[in-house]
């Protein structure tokens, strides 16, 4: 068939980096990222953890085509922060997000159990 194989959406191939970073020249302070093997749903989580750094001016991603399974990000810093540093603190701050409300699930559902 003419699609590619639904492993190929989340296995990555041997020697493949999960993440790419490249510096913008034509934009002080930013760098372009490319995420392997991920979609919209980082995308977005990522895009708006960046926003709520202050340092960040501006944070945008893409997806290049539907059967491309590679996540482009562009983060412009002020100057206070790289973009790499940025991306790590956002990257963290969504964990801790993310075990608070795995914490915060169980809790309540073991109020039903």
């Amino acid at each position: 068939m003419n699609h590619p194989e639904s492993y190929e959406s989340f296995v990555l191939e041997q020697g493949e980096d999960k993440i790419t970073a490249e510096k913008d020249t034509r934009v002080t302070n930013s760098m372009n990222f490319v995420i392997r093997k991920e979609d919209h749903t980082l995308g977005n989580l990522i895009r708006m953890a960046l926003l709520e750094d202050q340092n960040v001016l501006f944070s945008g991603y893409k997806i290049p085509h539907p059967l491309s399974f590679d996540l482009h990000l562009k983060i412009q810093t002020n100057g206070q922060t790289t973009p790499t540093q940025a991306l790590e603190t956002s990257i963290s701050n969504l964990k801790k997000t993310i075990k608070k409300l795995e914490k915060d699930f169980s809790d309540d559902l073991s109020t039903f159990n």
